[in-house]
């Protein structure tokens, strides 16, 4: 198999974290050698957060340099942009629509860019999705990482069996019904 390369980006706070493990788990579970790395940035503080998470029959790296990402799962459409260099010639993004505004913007410095989403949808394949109405359905707004793995994990050969099998194994149990309705709706959108 030939090594796939997945870019997770988001802000601090949104769950990038929990969403590395549990696609970690998964491709283990499946029987692939997996690499993961993080670079958390000013995360407690808002800031970026870059999870790396490349797997197959045998990886040296956990690094994904320029233009090497299969598929971007992007928490935010900024950060989607800023990642957007990274992904390779025929890779997707999946993104969720919602704006987060980074420090300078808070400050007054500058202003978010806009149309963001048409820009990458104009640019790569690009999946937009509500990711945070769908967590709110689901029953808890931290749950848009979650929602983004089930739209990811829709794009995938893995089983969703083993997926359900894995949220159940590396979500804590008092959000575990929540996450499992978040997988569906994110998978099912």
């Amino acid at each position: 198999m030939e090594t796939k390369s997945i870019m997770i980006v988001g802000v601090g706070g949104q769950g990038t974290l929990l969403a590395s493990r549990i696609l970690g788990n998964t491709v283990i579970g499946e029987g692939y050698d997996v690499k993961v790395s993080e670079v958390h940035g000013m995360s407690q503080r808002g800031g970026s957060v870059v999870t790396y998470v490349r797997y197959g029959e045998k990886v040296h790296s956990p690094i994904i340099d320029k233009g090497g990402a299969d598929i971007i799962l992007a928490f935010e459409l900024l950060e989607a942009k800023r990642a957007l260099p990274y992904l390779k010639k025929g890779g997707k993004i999946i993104v969720n629509a919602q704006e987060i505004d980074p420090m300078p913007v808070i400050i007054g410095a500058c202003e978010y860019p806009e149309n963001i989403a048409d820009e990458l949808k104009n640019t790569v394949a690009t999946t937009v999705v509500d990711a945070l109405s769908l967590a709110k359905t689901a029953g808890n707004q931290k749950a848009v990482n979650v929602v983004l793995i089930g739209v990811m994990a829709k794009n995938t050969d893995i089983p969703y069996d083993v997926w359900i099998e894995t949220i159940k194994n590396t979500v804590p149990e008092k959000f575990l019904e929540v996450n499992l309705k978040a997988f569906d709706l994110g998978y099912n959108s």
